[in-house]
């Protein structure tokens, strides 16, 4: 919060005006907002729709008392099948008189999600099974997440692992340093055929009963 500060003011003072300290300005935490302008249609489908094969990763983004975040945003990027971490660049279409983006092509795998939380703080997205990212032989499978919430001035990146790579998580580079009640914050759970569920928790909760996600610094 700024500090209070003094005003010289010549020309009020000769008209009565008050000087002195200043109120402290009250500080404002609301915004940044994303659900305006970055979600686009289809953002959610990773993965062309009806591709077999396809999963769907779900859940609720929850802040540290445990109540959803209603407008955070959350953006996705997963290696291809044989590793590859390119992506189809250029998968969007635009209508050509406006500009405005019609969603994806509907034919590539682009490897990159993005999709806002709903009223509920709810978050669906469709995609393939994850992949090792090439040349990473020691890494499970796993899905990058980019956290983006109204109060977060820098936005947070975790990782979703799946449960059917047991094998692999003890010799993940990143699984391998986390106690297990942190490691378990960044497995997905089973939900029915083909649906795997993993809320995002920004926060520990006040009686310990859930953990804060695993959230990631690059330097």
């Amino acid at each position: 919060m700024p500090r209070a500060t003094t005003r010289h003011d010549p020309a009020g003072a000769a008209a009565g005006a008050p000087t002195g300290p200043l109120a402290p300005t009250p500080a404002q935490t609301i915004g940044p907002f994303y659900g305006y302008a970055l979600p686009f249609p289809g953002g959610e489908r990773i993965a062309p729709a009806g591709h077999p094969g396809t999963v769907t990763v779900h859940g609720c983004v929850r802040d540290g008392e445990g109540a959803p975040v209603p407008d955070a945003l959350l953006e996705f990027w997963q290696a291809g099948p044989d590793g590859g971490r390119t992506g189809a660049p250029g998968s969007l279409r635009r209508d050509p008189a406006t500009g405005a983006v019609l969603g994806r092509n509907g034919v590539d795998f682009t490897g990159f999600g993005r999709v806002p939380t709903d009223a509920d703080g709810r978050y669906a997205v469709h995609t393939r099974s994850a992949t090792a990212p090439a040349g990473h032989p020691d890494a499970a499978p796993y899905l990058a997440v980019c956290v983006f919430a109204r109060g977060l001035l820098h936005h947070l990146f975790t990782r979703v692992y799946f449960p059917e790579h047991p094998a692999d998580r003890p010799t993940d580079p990143l699984l391998a340093r986390l106690p297990a009640a942190r490691a378990d914050t960044l497995l997905a759970r089973p939900d029915g055929p083909g649906r795997y569920r993993f809320d995002i928790r920004l926060q520990r909760s006040a009686d310990g009963a859930h953990e804060e996600t695993v959230f990631l610094a690059y330097r």
